[in-house]
């Protein structure tokens, strides 16, 4: 039976400071139990001689200091984890919310989880389709890869997430396929939104929903994507499947860690974050990945809103440093109802070139994709130039290229919230507006392919 204090010093916000403890460690569990008999969770932060500073998950409103007591359960954070979690909804802290009966788990896992041994890591190599032109054509998303998608308040991150989430699969293989989804800090509204989605489209079945609510402790933030990764690992590399991880929206929880962070009194660093915000985020975004030896893999996309759309606010700046590239979406073009907003130029997967080609997507996936970047660039500078000089100024040729930068924004970037398109299917409608230009302009395209695709119509 874990021994009982009745040593609580001092309470702040979320702290609480408990004195005369023995044998208490770090991020070791603890239960309040109030003068009514009610129980509140809370983990410790920091052990200082027999003094603990603990932190709680819920409310600390009305706890007496005089008549409460503590007891530490001797262990940290975990998650009961099973297959029969596929299909269900759980709050940030791992338990049910959709009215379904507790699940009984296959083991217990540490949500901190362990770190992949840099040498045990296979390279990320295999094509996933998304359906979406802009990410499958030009900044392709590989399994075991973690693409961040960079958005901003007011633009549609949340049904881009949705579709990629009902729509991502692992081309040509039978090998089962999860999507983990876990959503921090969001409106009551999102919430359903998502869930309506998931549930009207059958995505539900293969799902792990964690939703933690804006109105729900900070302190529960933090745990949210610990708990989705948790379960996704138990999926991916003791059940062998494919997972995808979507994490939205991570500007929540580094505001949740600068508010637990001040809360500690601890020193502020770039805009008032903590200065070990970048580990804290590494140490989510790094349980992405895949193992040497396991068939199952973890493929991750973390969406933040970008405060004040900078991109070199310390969130996306941090985050563009741990992961292999971004998806940037843009305001311009949600302005011009394009859906999804993606703006291809800023955008990168540093991934793309191991994942297309032969026998992956179709051999001439590179070449195209080299060619329609070249082409849109180009067409946008002619469109600015446009607006400069007149149209008169430009030479027929820049007309085309404005003309082709046009129908690309219009066909292939938009192709609404909804349209499911096969990568075949992408790279034909790439070629059908490579024709708008000469053949003598695909310079970035081999003759074969030229010959085989651009002459066939």
């Amino acid at each position: 039976m874990p021994l009982e204090y009745r040593t609580i010093q001092e309470v702040a916000g979320p702290l609480m400071l408990v004195r005369d403890v023995r044998n208490v460690t770090y991020n070791e569990l603890g239960e309040i139990v109030l003068e009514n008999g009610e129980t509140r969770r809370c983990k410790v932060l920091e052990i200082d001689g027999s003094n603990a500073l603990v932190q709680l998950f819920e409310s600390s409103a009305g706890i007496n200091l005089s008549n409460s007591k503590i007891r530490f359960l001797g262990r940290q954070m975990e998650l009961g984890v099973s297959t029969d979690m596929l299909g269900r909804i759980f709050d940030g802290l791992g338990r049910p919310i959709d009215n379904g009966p507790e699940i009984i788990p296959e083991k217990r896992m540490d949500v901190n989880g362990l770190p992949i041994n840099p040498v045990a890591r296979s390279y990320p190599q295999e094509f996933i389709e998304t359906g979406i032109s802009a990410i499958d054509g030009l900044n392709t998303l590989v399994r075991g890869q973690k693409l961040p998608i960079f958005s901003a308040s007011g633009l549609p991150h949340s049904q881009l997430a949705a579709q990629i989430a009902r729509q991502a699969k692992v081309r040509g293989t039978n090998e089962p396929f999860a999507v983990v989804f876990a959503a921090m800090g969001i409106t009551f509204e999102e919430a359903n939104f998502f869930i309506q989605s998931f549930r009207e489209t059958g995505a539900i079945d293969r799902s792990v929903l964690f939703i933690n609510l804006a109105n729900d402790p900070a302190i529960e933030r933090l745990a949210t994507p610990k708990m989705a990764l948790t379960a996704a690992e138990f999926l991916a590399f003791e059940k062998d499947m494919h997972v995808l991880v979507i994490l939205t929206d991570i500007t929540n929880y580094a505001d949740a860690l600068r508010e637990v962070s001040a809360a500690r009194k601890e020193v502020p660093g770039r805009r008032g974050y903590p200065g070990y915000m970048y580990t804290d985020l590494a140490s989510i975004y790094e349980r992405a990945g895949r193992q040497k030896g396991k068939k199952g893999s973890i493929t991750m996309i973390p969406i933040l809103s970008m405060p004040e759309d900078d991109k070199t606010h310390p969130i996306p700046d941090l985050t563009g440093y741990i992961t292999e590239g971004q998806i940037i979406l843009s305001r311009e073009l949600h302005r011009k109802s394009i859906t999804p907003p993606i703006d291809v130029l800023p955008s990168l997967s540093r991934l793309k070139d191991k994942g297309i080609g032969k026998e992956k997507t179709r051999e001439d996936h590179s070449d195209t994709l080299n060619q329609l970047f070249s082409a849109y660039a180009r067409g946008k500078d002619c469109k600015e130039l446009m607006v400069i000089l007149g149209e008169s100024a430009l030479t027929d040729i820049d007309k085309l290229y404005a003309k082709f930068a046009d129908e690309f924004e219009q066909q292939y970037v938009s192709q609404g919230f909804s349209a499911d398109r096969s990568i075949e299917e992408t790279l034909d409608l790439g070629w059908k507006l490579l024709r708008i230009l000469p053949r003598s302009e695909l310079k970035r395209i081999r003759d074969e392919f030229l010959d085989k695709y651009y002459d066939n119509e």
